[in-house]
């Protein structure tokens, strides 16, 4: 068994390549999927300066098509996941006092096949063409395309996929097994709350999706014909298996956002958040009901008025326990001491964008109405008011919050309500006027449109307000590299927080907690200072702490499905042998290598608490 003093230190490239350590792969995460969102948003930028006039001729047919089904998926699967994912890893076991997530190594691996499946997918742009039947890819359009798109596509998110269920399970055992003494279920943090029930949906949202490339990989290859009507197949087939994970994935991406707010409007309330119970059980409401309502964006492919009704009504139904979140939040402002920093700017942004969001889907939960609304501006103007006003806000408001902990740094807090003003006003003027085009008839998915037919208007301001949207971003860049510039650290409790995650020094130790907290009620750390102290009371003595050895053979394993998936969408079936190989040598070299980690020493940990670095 190494020690602290013998345990080989890697720096560099390699150190962040081999690492298992929770917060670093949470900013591998937040690092990747910010690259991804500025990709899809540069995307949805050029579809923008598509529409902005009438007739015009910039990006047009299959490049518009290409760019429509990579800005969707790439902002669901390769943005938005990944930087939950971020936020999770990096917060989430701080929460809860743990030191790490319950399987490290596995960690890893849920990154890097994340990693490697959206360079995989992004590389098709310049390999013969990126997919073009829709970031959901329906049959037929999926299944008749003749160039390498799709097959792209479906690998892709197949290695990614994988990667997220692996992170999934790994959550829900973390949370289950290592939480500090006291910390019972009814004291968690609501954002921990919020990941346990996500890591749930996650575990049985996501194997549908997989069976579903399955078997639109044998269609495509091996002429399979589950979709093809011809042979006896059936194309709501796949749009059954599409979206009886697609819908638990939207609550999969706003239950961390609701999550979020929770924090930060109960820290920047300086209030404990308002009915803490009924937050927790709209929460697990939601995710329950989630699996009940998929047949709302299929109400137009004829299932008949009984199957309409039953999901209308469970669609509805859903509106309850958001609605209960909304008056929670609300009401843990009222009478607090607010302080409007830009993550609090954010956070009540995000309420009435998210309720104008909430309130076009009620209006699309009524399957008449839906036969109006459906396949127009109007489904565009809903989805994106819940995603962006809600989700994107979510985390641009996560971001501002637990920079100081991930980073140890501060973002300067008026460049960030730049960000905020930008982003916001730019948000709404981009989709707010799509309800009315979407009202007046215009198609989603087009990339054009006659003049005269008073699409005009609303078009070039929607154009506008992307750019805005745009602007809001670089701000915030600038804003990361001034930060990361900066020689002065944060302070280890800037915002006087409440939860366990403010607790520990900055930076924070690799070993996280040098004795495990002892959790005495619900904002432990508030409890705490409640009672006069400084710091968490222990729940042991000092001692030895174990910690596990990084490792290079989850990069060697996703990499190895990278190369796979080359060898299946050209039929290679050598490199596809090859890279499996691969990943078969590097899951016997884990499971041969006899790897107990390392220990730091009790001297060591008590030389860091009284330094101050524990």
């Amino acid at each position: 068994m190494a020690t602290h003093e013998s345990h080989k230190k890697r720096s560099g490239l390699m150190d962040w390549l081999t690492t298992v350590d929770h917060k670093k792969i949470g900013i591998l995460y937040l690092l990747a999927g910010g690259f991804f969102f500025l990709i899809g948003g540069l995307e949805a930028i050029l579809m923008r300066i598509q529409l902005m006039e009438p007739d015009s001729k910039i990006f047009t047919g299959e490049l518009y098509n290409q760019l429509l089904t990579m800005h969707g998926t790439t902002m669901i699967f390769l943005a938005a996941m990944p930087i939950i994912f971020g936020f999770m890893n990096a917060i989430l076991p701080l929460q809860i006092g743990a030191r790490d997530v319950a399987f490290p190594y596995v960690n890893a691996v849920g990154f890097w096949l994340f990693f490697f499946g959206g360079l995989l997918l992004n590389l098709s742009w310049f390999l013969g063409g990126a997919p073009e039947a829709g970031w959901t890819a329906y049959a037929p359009l999926s299944t008749v395309a003749e160039d390498t798109g799709v097959d792209f596509y479906v690998l892709g998110l197949q290695i990614a996929g994988a990667g997220t269920l692996a992170g999934g399970i790994n959550f829900l055992v973390t949370v289950i097994n290592m939480r500090a003494p006291g910390m019972t279920f009814m004291r968690m943090p609501l954002f921990t709350w919020a990941s346990f029930v996500t890591s749930g949906l996650i575990l049985f949202a996501f194997p549908a999706l997989t069976v579903g490339f399955f078997l639109l990989m044998f269609e495509r290859v091996f002429d399979a014909n589950f979709f093809n009507p011809d042979m006896g197949g059936n194309v709501l087939i796949w749009e059954h298996i599409f979206w009886i994970f697609g819908h638990p994935e939207v609550y999969i991406l706003i239950l961390p956002a609701f999550g979020i707010i929770s924090e930060v409007v109960s820290t920047f309330s300086s209030k404990r958040l308002f009915g803490y119970s009924a937050m927790v059980f709209a929460t697990v409401l939601i995710g329950f009901l989630g699996f009940m309502v998929w047949v709302h964006h299929m109400f137009t492919v004829g299932l008949g008025p009984v199957a309409n009704s039953i999901f209308a009504v469970a669609t509805m139904a859903i509106a309850i326990p958001t609605g209960v979140k909304i008056f929670n939040w609300i009401f843990t402002m009222w009478g607090g001491q607010i302080r409007f920093t830009t993550a609090m700017l954010f956070a009540v942004g995000f309420i009435p964008t998210f309720v104008m969001g909430g309130v076009t889907g009620v209006m699309l939960s009524v399957p008449a109405a839906d036969y109006q609304y459906h396949d127009s501006y109007f489904v565009v103007a809903h989805f994106h008011y819940v995603i962006v006003g809600g989700l994107i806000l979510g985390l641009f408001s996560g971001l501002y919050y637990w920079y100081p902990r991930m980073f140890n740094r501060m973002l300067n807090e008026t460049l960030g309500k730049w960000n905020f003003w930008l982003f916001f006003i730019g948000f709404h003027l981009t989709f707010f006027p799509q309800h009315w085009l979407g009202l007046m008839g215009m198609p989603r998915r087009v990339y054009t449109y006659m003049s005269g037919q008073q699409l005009d208007g609303a078009n070039f301001v929607s154009t506008i307000g992307a750019i805005l949207m745009g602007l809001g971003t670089i701000v915030l860049l600038i804003n990361i590299v001034i930060s990361a510039s900066s020689k002065h650290a944060a302070s280890k409790d800037p915002w006087d927080g409440r939860t366990l995650e403010w607790a520990m020094p900055v930076p924070t130790p690799e070993y996280n907690f040098a004795q495990t907290p002892l959790v005495r009620g619900l904002d432990a750390l508030y409890v705490e200072k409640a009672a006069g102290n400084g710091e968490m009371t222990p729940a042991e003595p000092v001692g030895e702490i174990h910690m596990p050895n990084g490792s290079i053979l989850p990069f060697f394993l996703s990499l190895g499905m990278f190369v796979a998936g080359f060898g299946f969408i050209y039929s290679n079936w050598i490199v596809a042998i090859v890279g499996l190989g691969g990943v078969l040598v590097t899951m016997f070299l884990r499971s041969v290598i006899d790897d107990h980690g390392y220990h730091i020493h009790k001297e060591e940990v008590e030389a860091d608490i009284k330094g101050g670095r524990a």
